[in-house]
């Protein structure tokens, strides 16, 4: 099985496969901005960009699914760098792999590692390096999808990091909406552990093709008021402002169930990118790769940051799932550290949006 996106050098390639591209049928999901480009010039990059600038094989040889993108993505992205993102878009020399006969263990954390690649060759790399007050060791993360914080996001639910990554932080939508959108269960990715990635749409019963459903997670604001850092009530600015309520929606704690889809008609394990938290999974169920290990995420926590604690199994936090499946839950933040309240240091964003700066996610 082969998935390829490779680069034409005449111009004859570049108008049948963007011609080819340019007439695929476009279905809206919910809270999508219309994918038709908005602007000549739009339309002009979605016709070229595909063969002049994307770059993404996948390929099975034996045990494992390669993978070689150059992580530019062939729907034309938004205009970086822009006004809350100022970092410009360069193409990399990924280089992956991920097991082409993936094994369903038990929950690790994906924490400090991107989730995955979809077929595009961007990664999927959901969490941010946001902190409140700019102090990552308050325990208090940004979500990039919170609209708390403007971090130059495009209407792919991308954005790029200081060296150039452009990354996907919730559902690709052009992406989507050339897989299928909402009309099939669409794959578009591989997950570093090798189960697939899909989009939000499922069958409705998943034993058998059946009817079409928009799949829900099954995380939830917490209640009540968080208990230091910014305070305030639960309302699913911090990543820490969520938790995993088992049976609330359909997807277990890693954003995942299995079902038969239309390349998997046995059915198969596999992921799904919702329109809510947590969007893109924050936890493998099988073992990821080390080759994605290598990139070294420049989001989320690093390990040992946060204290934390066992809770019940059935109501787990949404900020770690650490290996072996043990659930923890921050019950009880540090104490902020000397000047947590006051403003940030100079240059990093003001108080009221708990500073900035130029960390990899920042749009500051």
């Amino acid at each position: 099985m082969r998935f390829s996106l490779t680069l034409a050098s005449t111009l004859a390639g570049t108008l049948f496969a963007s011609s080819a591209i340019a007439h695929d049928g476009h279905h809206q999901i919910a809270g999508e901005e219309p994918l038709e480009p908005s602007t000549a010039t739009e339309a002009l990059l979605d016709f070229l960009v595909p063969e002049a600038e994307a770059a993404a094989n996948f390929k099975v040889e034996g045990k494992y699914r390669y993978i070689a993108a150059n992580g530019y993505p062939y729907k034309s992205p938004g205009r970086f760098p822009n006004r809350n993102n100022p970092h410009s878009i360069s193409k990399k020399n990924y280089q992956l792999k991920v097991p082409a006969n993936p094994r369903k263990g038990r929950a690790r954390s994906a924490n400090g590692t991107p989730f995955g690649t979809a077929l595009n060759g961007v990664l999927f790399d959901p969490a941010t390096a946001e902190f409140w007050q700019n102090n990552r060791r308050s325990g208090w993360n940004y979500e990039a999808n919170s609209k708390a914080r403007k971090l130059g996001l495009d209407k792919h639910n991308a954005h790029v990091q200081p060296d150039g990554t452009y990354h996907y932080h919730g559902i690709p939508t052009g992406l989507l909406s050339s897989a299928g959108g909402r009309s099939t269960p669409a794959l578009i990715g591989y997950a570093a552990d090798g189960f697939p990635i899909y989009g939000p749409y499922g069958y409705s019963n998943p034993k058998q093709k059946s009817s079409l459903k928009k799949l829900s997670s099954s995380f939830r604001i917490k209640s009540g008021t968080r208990p230091s850092g910014p305070g305030g009530r639960y309302n699913g600015t911090f990543t820490q402002d969520w938790a995993y309520v088992a049976g609330s929606g359909d997807l277990d704690q890693c954003n995942g169930r299995f079902a038969v889809t239309p390349e998997y008609p046995n059915g198969t394990y596999h992921y799904v990118v919702t329109d809510s938290f947590p969007y893109i999974p924050r936890c493998w169920m099988g073992a990821p790769d080390t080759s994605f290990a290598r990139l070294k995420s420049r989001g989320g926590n690093r390990r040992g940051d946060i204290e934390s604690k066992p809770t019940d199994t059935d109501i787990l936090p949404a900020n770690h799932l650490i290996d072996n499946a043990t659930p923890v839950i921050d019950a009880q933040h540090r104490p902020p550290p000397r000047g947590a309240g006051q403003r940030p240091p100079r240059g990093e964003g003001n108080a009221r949006q708990g500073g900035g700066g130029r960390s990899p996610c920042s749009g500051n």
